[in-house]
Order: C-alpha cells, then sequence, then structure tokens
C-alpha cells in the first residue's frame, strides 16, 4: 500500500517550491446544489463532510508550476474527497485546466487517485469521461505531451481516461491500477492484475517510480519533451563493432551473428545524454526485444525505436509504432535501429496479430511527418525488419546484412542442399556494400571520428 498523499502534498512533493498558483473555480460550479441533479438524499451533507475533512469543495486541484524550472498545468485528485470521484464540478475542473493548458501552450501533468465516477449524480457523473475524452484528444491535436502518474488507487473512469490516455504513463509502487475498484472485482481475480507492477507488465505503464524520484522523472520528461527539436533527419549513431565490410555475403550473416557484436542498448547509450524509455503496446503486452522512448542528442528531442537482435514480438511492433505517432504528434524526428533474424513468426505470436501488428508499424512509418532515420546494426531478417526501416533514410554499419529471407530458409525454399546457403547468401547480395550499390541503403556508416 502506497502512502495516500492528500492532492496539495502531492503537488509540494513534486513542483518546484512555491511555484504553484492555482486555477480559479470555474464559473458553472457556483450555482447550488439541492442534493445534486438525482435528488440524492444526504448528497450535500456528504460533501459538507468531505470540505470539512479535507478542505476543500471538489475532488480535483488544478493549476500550473515548475518542474524542475519547466512549467506545466496540473491536476491532482484529492482521494480523501469521496473518494477523488468525478461528478459535474469535476468535469468542470478539468475541462478548463485542459484549455488553461492549450491556452498556454503548457505540458498537462496529472496527479491521479480516483474510485471513478460519483454515484450520487448518476449518469450525469459517468458523462463526465466524454468531456475528459474530449478534452485529451483536443489537447494531443494541439501538439501537447500529457503525462499521467498514477497514485494509490487509479481505477475506474479516471484510469481509463486521463490515465491511460495520456502519452507518458508512470506509476507509484504499489498503487492500485485497474478499471474495476477493489469492492467490484471478481472474488477470484489476479490482485497483482490490480497493481502498477502488474500493469506494467502488461504493457500499460511505461515505469514504476518510487515516490522520492518522481520529482527528478517528470522533470526529465518536461525536459524531453520541451527541448529543441530537429527539422531535418538525425544523423545516424557511430558504428560500434570495429570491423570492416565482409567480403562475401556469408560473412556478412556471420558477423551480425557474432554473439559479441555490439546491440541496441550500447548503440542508444552512446547517441543520447539522456534517454527516457516508453514500454508496452497499451493492448496487454511488452517485448523486452524493443527499446523504445524518447532522449537527448546534442541538447535536442529525439524519439527511438531499437531491435535488440531478438525475433521480434507483435507487442514489439505496435510499440514502435505507438512511440512513432507520438513523435509524429510532438514533431521529434525519430530513430530506428533494425536487428532482428525476422518477426516471431510462433503460434503464441501469430494469436497476438503478427501481421496487422507489423502492418501497424509499416503503416506508422510510411505516414511520419518528421523525419526519421534507419541505422540497420546487425541482422535485417525480411519484413520483420524491413516494418522499421525508413524508406530512402536508411544507413547500415559494416556488420549488418539485409535479406529478403535468411540464406539458410532460402536455400530450403529453393530446395537446395544446406550446403549451398553460403552461397545462396552471395546471391542474394546482402552485404552492406551491395545494399548501398542496390540503394536499399544510403552508406556504410564507420566508426565515431
Amino acid at each position: 500500500m502506497t502512502t495516500r498523499l492528500s492532492a496539495r502534498a502531492a503537488i509540494a512533493a513534486l513542483i518546484d517550491l512555491g511555484s504553484f498558483e492555482e486555477l480559479p473555480v470555474p464559473r458553472a460550479e457556483e450555482y447550488p446544489d439541492d442534493d445534486g441533479p438525482l435528488g440524492w438524499a444526504g448528497y450535500d451533507a456528504s460533501r459538507a463532510r468531505a470540505t470539512a475533512r479535507t478542505g476543500e469543495r471538489e475532488s480535483v486541484v488544478t493549476g500550473t508550476a515548475r518542474i524542475g524550472g519547466r512549467e506545466a498545468a496540473l491536476i491532482a485528485f484529492e482521494f480523501g474527497f469521496l473518494g477523488g470521484s468525478l461528478g459535474r464540478r469535476t468535469g468542470d475542473r478539468l475541462e478548463a485546466a485542459y484549455a488553461h493548458a492549450r491556452e498556454r501552450r503548457l505540458p498537462l501533468v496529472s496527479l491521479i487517485a480516483t474510485g471513478g465516477s460519483r454515484m450520487q449524480e448518476g449518469m450525469l457523473a459517468l458523462a463526465q469521461l466524454q468531456r475528459v475524452a474530449r478534452q485529451g484528444v483536443l489537447t494531443r491535436a494541439a501538439g501537447l505531451p500529457q503525462i499521467a502518474v498514477l497514485r494509490d488507487p487509479t481505477t475506474g473512469g479516471g484510469w481509463a481516461t486521463l490515465g491511460a490516455g495520456a502519452d507518458v504513463v508512470l506509476a507509484l509502487p504499489g498503487a492500485q491500477v485497474g478499471f474495476a475498484g477493489s469492492r467490484v472485482r471478481p472474488a477470484d481475480a489476479d490482485p497483482a492484475a490490480y497493481t502498477a507492477e502488474g500493469q506494467y507488465d502488461a504493457g500499460h505503464v511505461d515505469a514504476v517510480v518510487p515516490a522520492a524520484e518522481l520529482p527528478s522523472a517528470v522533470a526529465d520528461w518536461l525536459r524531453v519533451l520541451a527541448a529543441p527539436r530537429a527539422v531535418s533527419p538525425v544523423e545516424p549513431p557511430a558504428a560500434l563493432g570495429g570491423v570492416t565490410p565482409p567480403l562475401t555475403g556469408w560473412d556478412a550473416v556471420r558477423q551480425a551473428r557474432h554473439p559479441e557484436r555490439p546491440r541496441a542498448e550500447a548503440y542508444l547509450d552512446a547517441y543520447f545524454e539522456l534517454r527516457l524509455p516508453l514500454r508496452g503496446d497499451r493492448a496487454g503486452a511488452a517485448d523486452p526485444g524493443m527499446l523504445c522512448g524518447f532522449g537527448l542528442r546534442g541538447g535536442r528531442a529525439v524519439a527511438y525505436a531499437a531491435q535488440c537482435g531478438t525475433a521480434t514480438r507483435p507487442a514489439g511492433y505496435r510499440t514502435a509504432a505507438r512511440v512513432i505517432r507520438l513523435a509524429d504528434r510532438l514533431g521529434i524526428p525519430v530513430l530506428t535501429l533494425v536487428d532482428t533474424p525476422g518477426a516471431a513468426n510462433d503460434a503464441a505470436a501469430e494469436h497476438a496479430g503478427a501481421g496487422p501488428a507489423i502492418a501497424d508499424c509499416f503503416a506508422a512509418v510510411a505516414a511520419a511527418t518528421v523525419p526519421v532515420t534507419t541505422l540497420l546494426i546487425g541482422e535485417g531478417g525480411s519484413g520483420g525488419a524491413l516494418a522499421l526501416a525508413a524508406p530512402g533514410n536508411t544507413w547500415v554499419t559494416p556488420d549488418g546484412y539485409f535479406s529478403v529471407i535468411a540464406p539458410e530458409l532460402a536455400a530450403a525454399i529453393l530446395k537446395r542442399p544446406a550446403e549451398e546457403a553460403p552461397a545462396t547468401a552471395d546471391q542474394l547480395r546482402i552485404r552492406p556494400q551491395d545494399l548501398v550499390d542496390l540503394g536499399v541503403a544510403r552508406g556504410i556508416v564507420g566508426p565515431k571520428g
């Protein structure tokens, strides 16, 4: 169980000292209630007790503040006020906060702790989720980032709108996170599924961040997302392998498959000054063989999606597509690193939608209006690798190869004996220099000068 801070204490723990400025209460909140729109007996008295207990007149506090020196719009839920539930007046405040963020061109940070919609207001309370969803859409269309911090608990409509709908989703350890609250779950439900850690494992949360590290984590995200953007394609990373272009196609395969060849993690660490990961496909899975996120390169923001040398799972392609589309919306150029023997082709991958996931990744790259740069750093196995490659701006390291299919499989399909795989590799023209000659790659990158 996490410590349940009040809304104002949660704000104070996150922001630069003394920088919070509360937004005025929307005029729509000034009308008198008579036990609410349903005439729910005792509702006014419950609200009065909640105000006496918390000092708040509603379940959210909104305003602006500096976090790590950067200004942001803030929404913080007060769980002590009727369980942080959403009613009409909550919707008024949320709508005003989103509008203020757009007017001032500010990123929006939500500190969520809610049990869902307010039963005492019935369907009018539930309808506030549509208002929040609309505000999220307008804010995304304005090119402004939304960061959610999931506190304890984050359930119901608050999770299904402000939380899961954010661009970056951070969660406090041990927080309850799920659409179903603790009193409405099936009796035999696995409790781990309703935790921040469970949602992280399922690819719905980008990072679980200890409370003491939250200010620096949010500040880093604001720093990266507010950084200048390059208008031209970013340069590809320098080669790290220390090898020369191969003499034969089979040499290219052996160099790319060498167990000590540098992998994506090494390339990303060498390329970025600061790197922040995004994780998961938001559809129930995460692929550890696909590293995605945003970073700073020369003080400029760059998004990345990098294969790690394994067979890429459907979740990996969907995560890459998610990050590429987010980068496109925020105007941030993209770097992709290609390194896979091919897409995962086991039964589980097919059930998870390998084909649709690869198609989605192809579409994300094709539709991107920001520049995309690709570096092939190892194996480029068929369409599973090509899905991440930028047409016209793909580069290759001396220890990389790209092929329509693995040479061994090509030989098998052509009904050749296995020992003819090396000769088939030559016929496929898969060496880095062949890729340049064929126009598949722009050039071979060398080591850092």
